[in-house]
């Protein structure tokens, strides 16, 4: 008998997992706005770890020009010079590739592959019940629903899981605010538009990559900022990433966005044995390892294998799988962080130097990056 799934949330990763379950289990997507949004033009990094999960529900057969495979990774100074490069295709195979991509492409691609009628929108939950092993969703319109499975993907910002736990559940200001914006290839002179480039200083990390065949750039930075009322993004800018380089103003030229960085505290494993968390709802990650869509993918087929094989501790056993990858990439991506920002002149000759070793260490690539991108 099939199993009947409500998922909170029409993100990457309650997405992910609609596609995944729409041949092999009833499911309902419920979200509390008014419908996608696939006007967010901003750029995303999937590892081959994701990649290989969405190439289940057709991912390759994506059109080429919409997506883009950067080989390398190149370091580089605040002052624009090249410190090394890393090749990230060593974990590549045929359909399995580094892709970067607009994040709308991939919410859009999600989207078509399920029916109309899969996804319902302005739903909030008011609380929910369990009984005989089923659950029962009170939403606040007065509507319910009766469930084997309830999938919360709504976000760091999650109120589902507040309301389910019975507990408010604050996320964790990081100290750092985030710029974002889109450039074209003639605006990035400094920098190779075949690679993702990644702009180390003591105040300020940029990364910029191609997002797809037409050479749209997404650049995406993150800035010490103590407080968590962000500057006029102007000022932030002349502070920072400007007053160590000049010669990288023409890359902020466009429309910026701004926002403070937030991570989760300690993940959460439900009270209810047949509710989980995915994506940023389980654990929201610094952006330093570029894994929050991998991460939300992976999750979602974490618990999307454990429903299919009719697993008797599913709560336990995706738990305790999720956090242990969790805390693996939690700290790697904070010791990433700590490094992109090193202000001492003594510090960063050693890490600039030990880098240059390190990206041509195959066994550490495959130590560092392999237990992640695998």
């Amino acid at each position: 008998m099939k199993k009947k799934i409500a998922i909170i949330g029409s993100g990457i990763a309650g997405l992910t997992l609609a596609n995944l379950l729409k041949n092999h289990s009833d499911f309902i997507v419920y979200d509390k706005g008014d419908g996608l949004n696939l006007d967010e033009g901003f750029g995303i990094q999937l590892s081959t770890n994701s990649v290989s999960i969405l190439n289940k529900i057709g991912f390759k057969q994506l059109n080429k020009t919409e997506k883009y495979h950067p080989d390398k990774l190149d370091f580089y100074s605040t002052n624009s010079k090249k410190i090394c490069n890393l090749d990230i295709s060593f974990f590549n195979s045929e359909y399995e590739k580094y892709t970067t991509l607009k994040r709308s492409i991939l919410v859009k691609f999600l989207k078509e592959n399920l029916l109309s009628n899969s996804i319902i929108f302005r739903k909030k939950i008011k609380n929910i019940k369990q009984s005989n092993e089923k659950v029962n969703i009170n939403f606040i319109d007065g509507t319910n629903d009766i469930v084997d499975y309830l999938v919360v993907a709504d976000g760091i910002f999650s109120k589902t899981k507040s309301v389910i736990e019975n507990k408010v559940f604050q996320p964790i200001y990081y100290g750092a605010t985030a710029l974002r914006t889109l450039l074209k290839t003639q605006d990035i002179f400094n920098f190779n538009s075949n690679n993702i480039s990644l702009v180390m200083g003591s105040d300020a990390h940029l990364v910029l990559y191609p997002i797809n065949e037409q050479k749209e750039i997404n650049l995406v930075s993150l800035v010490k900022n103590k407080n968590q009322k962000s500057e006029d993004i102007t000022t932030t800018l002349e502070n920072t990433i400007l007053k160590n380089n000049k010669n990288l103003t023409n890359l902020f030229k466009g429309d910026i966005k701004s926002w403070p960085v937030y991570i989760s505290g300690k993940p959460v494993q439900s009270t209810y044995q047949n509710v989980f968390y995915i994506g940023d709802a389980f654990f929201t990650f610094l952006p330093s390892m570029a894994q929050g869509a991998s991460q939300a993918i992976e999750s979602a087929n974490e618990v999307f294998n454990l429903i299919k094989d009719n697993n008797i501790d599913i709560g336990n056993t995706y738990f305790t799988k999720r956090v242990k990858r969790t805390n693996l990439i939690n700290r790697r991506s904070k010791f990433n962080y700590f490094s992109f920002h090193i202000s001492n002149p003594i510090l960063k000759y050693f890490r600039n130097t030990i880098l240059k070793v390190l990206v041509k260490n195959r066994k550490f690539i495959n130590l560092y990056l392999g237990k992640v991108y695998k």
